[in-house]
């Protein structure tokens, strides 16, 4: 379903993903792990065809990354962390039907697929409310509505329960869940290692924009001889998180 093959993006003499192969299969979740810089997300931007490799590629559902960036980009959803990028004078409702338009989809599905997230999410009482005034929580719940609206087959989350609150925070791991049990492929980037250990079937760890290491949880304790995930990512990326 997704596989990197040798992806790798210079900054000028900044190497900030370096050579980075793994694959993801259908219906798996891929959690990244790294400090901030390490090239998390550089690599998701990537794959999100936000920026085009120095060199290598990606297949993502079957579709080169370099040379068919617009079929890859028909297949994937995205949410990166920080600025949400909602237009403040539409309400909730507008800033997901925007998005599903974008891609195509036929209003009368439309309609039902953001009634849908909008229970999913726990929206229904902001739905209709203009986005400018929201708190950061409920911003993040739009976005995400947003990002998947179009129901892609594979997932790319950029630390997607920051600022959210716990409940919120539930009903996005739940719908991650959900989505896996839906056969959908995704990776996200957390710092959370509890939610990285309850999401995750394999983790890889980015270290100075090298893969250091991928696997599952338990694999990569066995492997390094260390009693938890965040043993392994210390030994691995060499400093405290």
């Amino acid at each position: 379903m997704l596989e990197l093959k040798e992806l790798t993006k210079h900054f000028g003499e900044v190497k900030a993903a370096d050579h980075i192969s793994f694959q993801v299969g259908k219906g798996e979740i891929f959690g990244l792990l790294g400090e901030n810089g390490a090239g998390k997300t550089t690599t998701l931007r990537l794959l999100a065809t936000m920026l085009k490799p120095t060199f290598g590629t990606a297949a993502i559902a079957g579709y080169d990354l370099v040379k068919e960036p617009e079929k890859v980009r028909s297949s994937i959803g995205i949410l990166f962390g920080g600025e949400t990028g909602l237009y403040d004078r539409l309400t909730a409702a507008e800033n997901i039907e925007y998005f599903g338009e974008l891609n195509n989809m036929e209003k009368t599905k439309l309609k039902e697929r953001v009634k849908e997230l909008s229970e999913i999410f726990g929206m229904q009482e902001f739905i209709n409310r203009r986005t400018g005034k929201f708190s950061r929580g409920m911003k993040q719940k739009v976005a995400f509505a947003r990002s998947i609206v179009h129901n892609p087959d594979i997932m790319l989350f950029d630390e997607p329960t920051a600022g959210l609150d716990v409940s919120a925070i539930r009903d996005i791991h739940e719908f991650i869940l959900d989505c896996k049990k839906d056969g959908k492929t995704i990776i996200f980037s957390s710092h959370t290692m509890s939610e990285v250990e309850k999401l995750c079937d394999k983790v890889g760890i980015i270290h100075k924009g090298k893969l250091a290491d991928y696997g599952t949880i338990p694999e990569l304790m066995a492997k390094y001889n260390e009693k938890s995930l965040e043993e392994v990512f210390i030994r691995l990326a060499g400093e405290k998180i």
